[in-house]
């Protein structure tokens, strides 16, 4: 007993040297993890200040440089094999080339309506006069404002029976009302809202363009579906020249007008010379050579051109006409002269009367009254038949001005105005026309606009109008640092444009202790820190490997204190100050205490350490190993054994832990030994096979016996008391597993009438291999007992008969003595029906045959 309890608290005693041994090896290695972990955050914050304070992009610029560099390349094999492969005019694709790398390049396609960048995933539109791509929701509050300005000066009657055209805003390609954009489509239109795709070109299908190309040729756009106008057709056709005179040749559909250089040869308009030009298009030009010709009246002889053999000189005809008295007063003409002009019949100056006179004499007046209409087209000229004009009219009317405000006596040829000004708004809806007497046709304002445009840098210069204004034509240069690079933008996006990647390198000056500066493109901003080894010599004689530190942001903390928690904390300062050489990291080979590793360790801290492993030298125990952290181990009468325990190395106090033997329970009662345990000599209690006892057996024996044996020592040597399936108990003395089948007892069988009986035994019986019947006297015997009850039964009907008959002869013999009733009953007696007269008489009948039943079945089980 009192070596039990001395086990037990040595036990206990070391259950708890061993879990504070755990607990500090395990707050050890979180003191590490935690010191790990902070100079990870730390090494991570001062990265992300680096990178946070630094202007340089170079990263960036080598990310945006792969990107151009991949869509140049697919661009040049795109024009490649549209140019080279079908011997095309390069010239002609800059602008397709132009539109489809503005479509690649993020934020370089810009809405001019909105001055905003075009996305990859907005809805667009794209007009088809200068293919500018403009926003859809933009282009159609354009369309609709442009609509509605056109039509609102008219009146209710006019609305809607006009389809009024609208204008693009870039190149004033006119669209109907009813063209403008409702649905989100792809540059060639047969897909409608196009789903993004990072290998196409934005706002793209991907499917080939197949529109018509400009001007109709008959051919389709072989590109796939692209901004900007299709590229030239490249089909093959076979075409002659022009003056039809080589043999057809094939060539590309987009170049097929060609020229042989043969001289033409066709007759010029002079009809004299032939065209001597090389085959050209069109009409041939005029004949170059020159001839002498007579000018029409054929007085003048002068060298000219053979193109223009008409020609008319300066001189007047002058030739006598036929009358005799006058000449020709015409310029140079062909032909005749024709008659005098002053014979026949002539008339007076008012064209009342006509006179015949000589060519010689002048018409005479006719004395009547002129009456022709002077300029007012109201009143006639009251004057005698005169020559020249008719004088104004200066009759007094009551004129109305032109504004019809006003009226007023005065000269009829004068015209009145009144000083009323025009109070109406003019069709910009801004300004009052301000004209004196304006009879209702108000001229188009002459003001200039003046309003900001969308830019914010410009005014719009167009007059006055209603509306939005058209965006800013002009374009500003965005320019690097050094202005070698320059990007040329729409007016309002120099805000908010990147400025261009400059290829230049960056001439400044370093600032650190280097001779010069690692290279870098042009920048905005100071230059990146100096990424290049610092290499300055350390006290070890290594050199600082890590980058240079001269120019390092440090957080400058403690500055100022808020007075209360009402008060913000301000964002932290940082100031750029030079830093010391961190401590040398150079790796030098070291062995830990226990010998475990050699490890690489800092050059700074070199010397002995400790790996944090377990010790692991086998104890004298020769069982455990040691569990102390890695330590110094001195070595005793010059053993220089790693594997085996020191001095210093823990003392085995553990219980023995050794494998028992198959079936033995218990543990040794020795602590942690070397060699084999001593045999168990415990008791075990174990339950005989029937569960019927305890039966107290010595550890050992159970463990070395073999099978017999152990069934013998697990026996209690009584009968077996489990029922075997007959129903009888088994015979056996207590064994394992299960009761034998075959029960020998001595049963008794007996034959279906239970007459005869015999004794058999059990298994026989459970197996059906015997059975016993009935004999001829049992028959003979059933058969009598069956006729005595069907007797018995028949008596008891006839008995059941003449008692009930004496019954009713009683009654019927009581009811005559009665007296009748003096009430005379008027309802007739209703005659009883079958069952009420014989009910009885069945009653009993059945009765006694249930008797008879009964009476057999009860003498057939005896």
């Amino acid at each position: 007993m009192a070596i039990s309890c001395s086990l037990k608290d040595a036990k206990e005693e070391q259950e708890e040297i061993y879990i504070i041994f755990n607990k500090e090896v395990i707050e050890l290695s979180s003191k590490k993890k935690f010191e790990e972990i902070k100079k990870a955050n730390q090494a991570a914050a001062k990265k992300l200040v680096e990178d946070q304070y630094s202007s340089s992009s170079e990263d960036d610029d080598d990310e945006d440089d792969d990107i151009d560099g991949k869509h140049g390349q697919i661009l040049a094999k795109t024009f490649t094999t549209y140019t080279n492969q079908t011997d095309g005019d390069a010239s002609e694709l800059e602008r397709t080339r132009q539109y489809v790398n503005e479509a690649f390049q993020s934020g370089a396609m810009t809405c001019l309506i909105c001055i905003a960048s075009i996305k990859r995933n907005q809805a667009v539109w794209s007009c088809f006069g200068c293919f500018c791509i403009f926003h859809l929701p933009c282009i159609q509050k354009w369309a609709k404002d442009s609509v509605f300005l056109i039509s609102s000066p008219l009146t209710d009657d006019d609305f809607g029976k006009k389809d009024y055209p609208w204008p693009c805003p870039k190149c004033r390609f006119e669209y109907k009302q009813s063209e403008t954009p409702t649905r989100y489509y792809c540059y060639c239109g047969k897909v409608e809202d196009p789903v993004l795709d990072p290998w196409l070109v934005p706002h793209s299908c991907g499917q080939v363009c197949e529109r018509e190309f400009k001007p109709p040729c008959g051919h389709k756009c072989l590109l796939l579906c692209h901004p900007g106008p299709c590229p030239p057709c490249p089909k093959m056709v076979t075409t002659t020249c022009y003056c039809k005179k080589a043999k057809p040749i094939p060539r590309r559909c987009s170049n097929k007008e060609w020229s042989c250089q043969l001289p033409c040869g066709r007759k010029l308009p002079c009809g004299q010379h032939s065209c001597e030009n090389p085959c050209h298009p069109g009409n041939c030009q005029p004949c170059p050579r020159v001839s002498k010709q007579r000018c029409v009246c054929g007085r003048q002889i002068a060298e000219r051109l053979c193109a223009s053999p008409l020609w008319q000189c300066d001189q007047v005809c002058r030739r006598t006409l036929p009358c005799g008295n006058h000449t020709c007063e015409q310029v140079c003409h062909s032909g005749s002269c024709g008659e005098c002009p002053r014979t026949g019949k002539r008339s007076c100056p008012c064209e009342k009367t006509k006179f015949i006179f000589p060519c010689t004499e002048d018409v005479p007046t006719c004395g009547d009254s002129c009456d022709k209409v002077l300029e007012c087209g109201i009143h006639k000229c009251s004057q005698r038949c005169h020559r020249g004009p008719c004088e104004t009219c200066r009759q007094e009317v009551e004129k109305q001005c032109r504004c019809g405000k006003h009226t007023k006596l005065m000269p009829c040829h004068k015209p009145y105005l009144c000083e009323t000004k025009c109070t109406k708004i003019r069709d910009c809806q801004k300004h009052q026309c301000k004209r004196k007497c304006c009879p209702g046709n108000c001229p188009p304002c002459d003001q200039a606009c003046g309003r900001t445009l969308g830019c914010r840098n410009h005014k719009c210069p167009s007059v006055c109008h209603r509306g939005s204004c058209y965006p800013c034509p002009e374009t500003v240069d965005v320019k690097c640092n050094c202005s070698k690079t320059v990007l040329k933008v729409p007016c309002g996006r120099e805000r908010t444009t990147k400025p261009p990647r400059c290829r230049e390198l960056c001439s400044r000056l370093p600032t650190c202790h280097h001779p010069s500066q690692e290279k870098h493109n042009c920048h905005f901003g100071p230059c990146p820190p100096c990424r290049q080894p610092c290499q300055k010599g350390l006290k070890c004689g290594h050199f600082c490997p890590v980058s240079c530190h001269d120019e390092a942001l440090v957080k400058q903390t403690g500055l100022h204190q808020p007075v209360g928690p009402w008060e913000q904390p301000s964002e932290p300062a940082f100031i750029q100050t030079a830093l010391p050489c961190p401590p040398c990291q150079v790796p030098i080979p070291m062995e830990c205490f226990g010998q475990h590793e050699v490890s690489p360790l800092p050059c700074h801290s070199v010397g002995p350490y400790s790996c944090k492993r377990f010790c692991g030298r086998l104890l004298d125990c020769q069982n455990h190993t040691c569990v102390k952290e890695c330590h110094r181990v001195t070595s005793v009468n010059g053993n220089t054994d790693k594997q085996k325990a020191g001095p210093e190395c823990l003392q085995c106090e553990e219980e023995c832990t050794k494998p028992r033997p198959p079936g033995c329970p218990h543990r040794c009662i020795l602590p942690c030994h070397p060699g084999e345990c001593p045999p168990c000599i415990q008791m075990l209690k174990i339950k005989c096979h029937c569960k019927l006892l305890n039966l107290y057996i010595e550890c050992i024996k159970i463990t070395c016996a073999d099978l017999k044996e152990k069934d013998l020592l697990t026996s209690c040597q009584n009968q077996c008391p489990k029922e075997l399936h007959c129903g009888h108990r088994c015979k056996e003395t207590c064994h394992p597993g299960d009761c034998p089948g075959n029960c020998n007892q001595k049963v008794k069988l007996r034959c279906p009438c239970k007459r005869i009986k015999k004794e058999l035994q059990c298994n026989k019986v459970q197996e059906g291999q015997v059975s016993l019947e009935c004999d001829a006297l049992c028959k003979e015997m059933k058969q009598k007992a069956s006729e005595i009850k069907e007797a018995e039964a028949k008596a008891a009907v006839e008995e059941e008969k003449r008692r009930q008959q004496a019954e009713l002869e009683a009654f019927e013999n009581r009811l005559k003595g009665r007296r009748k009733n003096k009430r005379r009953r008027d309802e007739a007696e209703t005659e009883q029906s079958v069952w009420e007269k014989y009910k009885r008489f069945i009653m009993l009948s059945i009765c006694g045959v249930a008797v008879v039943i009964l009476a057999w079945i009860i003498a057939y089980n005896h």
